[in-house]
């Protein structure tokens, strides 16, 4: 079918632009994960052990990006995992990926959730937190219900806060460091102390880094959402390419930088995930009020996430619907091009975050972290999968490269080293009694997705789209 410059052929509107995809990448990325999970790596890991893991983090946040960029630009479809993944490795592989992708996000707005009831006691410490909880949803769901401008719109202004002050944070701590601003506890200035006190740089043995890793990448999820976001953007050949390396260099200068001020300033042993380990440095600080100034804009920055969340969960969903994966109601639009039902349905699902103002939060955040974090994990696993496959088919069917307008560089190595490293994060959660809850809740799910898909999805063949059946094998590749 005919696209046009506005819309997709299943009626959503292409209005996001290069500033759009970019802010909504970067703001998928910067939020729980930095604020708040960089508290449990840092405890987790030590001073030297925390950099490591997210720089470790970061080098596989740009394989995957590579990656992803080439099947993005090749065919932009909103839902855009779970069609390569069908298209690629087989339709029952798109049906556990696409779910697993729908799950991921599902879980990690209901950590943002859960992060901002937590946020909220600094000033309400007496509100329980699933109060909280219902206020953000009903804000969000408006946002996400609107239109998809006014939820692009509504990110470039949440993304720029956080981005303008984590630079800020980067600049009065570094100061702080040196002595140039003082902070209560910091006496003397404690410049690089605590890499080398208190047990040096690995104070847990290096093995500690490894065992962090699923909590970094989770940090580092949101990013593939450029991929999501390709179906609505205009011009995908142009914009795409330019998102993937703005928001690779600059979350990694975010992330990297933030956690050298974090562990310079705060011994490792004190660093938790019950209080944002930036709210304790500027708690510090003589500027009137600067802890709460910071406790909001992270405030502003989880919700953000979430907001990035929804808006990706509700896109897979509708994907998934349209190729007969889902119910057909969810496939149903509103006058504006918004898939309610699917939004409806997400948020429901992400609101049993609410248990957790019933059971100890922070053992219940780094389940879900967990949860989230392993599904984000096995989506990117399967992003090289399909570009080694989509690559491999393209030149035998004797294409030249010249005709792709951006390429993976490398290949096949780049693919191959991605889902390797992609696979030993995996398994190590088998190692980390906290994370192993994911394994638990994530393989039987994974194993119930094939099932459900080979007894009751695969039978019923007219509820695929011909873009899958025999007749229509060719690359589809958009120009």
């Amino acid at each position: 079918m005919k696209e046009d410059n506005n819309h997709t052929p299943a009626g959503l509107q292409r209005t996001m632009t290069s500033r759009h995809l970019f802010m909504i990448s970067l703001g998928g990325v910067i939020g729980t994960g930095l604020f708040l999970g960089s508290g449990y790596t840092i405890n987790q890991a030590g001073p030297g052990g925390a950099v490591l893991a997210y720089l470790v983090g970061g080098f596989l946040v740009y394989l995957v990006m590579l990656c992803l960029g080439e099947l993005a630009i090749a065919m932009p479809v909103a839902g855009s995992f779970q069609v390569y993944a069908s298209k690629y490795i087989g339709p029952g592989a798109g049906f556990v990926i696409g779910w697993m992708y729908w799950l991921n996000w599902s879980v990690t707005v209901g950590v943002e959730f859960t992060a901002s009831g937590m946020l909220m006691k600094r000033w309400f410490p007496d509100t329980p937190i699933w109060i909280w909880c219902v206020v953000f949803a009903v804000v969000l769901f408006l946002l996400n219900a609107v239109s998809t401008r006014s939820f692009a719109e509504s990110e470039f202004l949440l993304s720029s806060i956080k981005v303008a002050t984590i630079l800020l944070f980067i600049i009065v701590g570094a100061a702080a460091m040196f002595g140039l601003v003082h902070i209560k506890g910091t006496e003397p200035a404690p410049g690089l102390s605590h890499f080398t006190d208190n047990g040096g740089l690995f104070p847990n043995g290096f093995a500690a880094v490894f065992l962090t890793m699923i909590a970094v990448t989770f940090s580092f999820q949101g990013t593939e959402l450029i991929g999501i976001t390709a179906g609505e953007t205009k011009e995908p050949h142009k914009a795409i390419p330019k998102a993937i390396n703005n928001t690779v260099w600059r979350t990694m200068f975010f992330y990297v930088l933030s956690m050298i001020v974090l562990v310079s300033l705060i011994p490792w042993q004190k660093a938790g995930v019950i209080e944002s380990p930036f709210v304790m440095v500027f708690d510090g600080v003589g500027i009137p009020y600067a802890a709460d100034i910071m406790n909001f804009v992270i405030l502003t920055a989880v919700l953000s996430v979430a907001n990035s969340g929804l808006y990706a969960s509700t896109r897979i969903l509708w994907a998934m619907s349209g190729d007969g994966m889902a119910s057909p109601s969810l496939r149903k639009l509103s006058k504006r091009g918004v898939p309610l039902n699917a939004l409806f349905v997400t948020l429901a699902i992400s609101c049993l975050c609410l248990l957790s103002s019933f059971v100890a939060e922070d053992t219940v955040y780094v389940w879900l972290l967990s949860i989230s974090g392993m599904a984000g994990l096995v989506v990117w696993a399967s992003i090289p999968i399909c570009q080694y496959l989509f690559r491999s088919r393209f030149l035998a069917e004797g294409r030249p490269l010249k005709d792709l307008q951006y390429r993976t560089p490398f290949y096949p190595v780049i693919p191959i080293l991605c889902f390797l490293l992609c696979a030993a994060v995996l398994v190590s959660m088998v190692f980390v009694e906290d994370q192993r809850m994911a394994i638990y809740c994530g393989v039987p799910f994974m194993i119930l997705c094939y099932l459900y898909y080979y007894v009751r999805i695969r039978p019923k063949k007219d509820s695929f789209s011909s873009e899958f059946t025999p007749e229509n094998k060719k690359l589809n590749i958009h120009n």
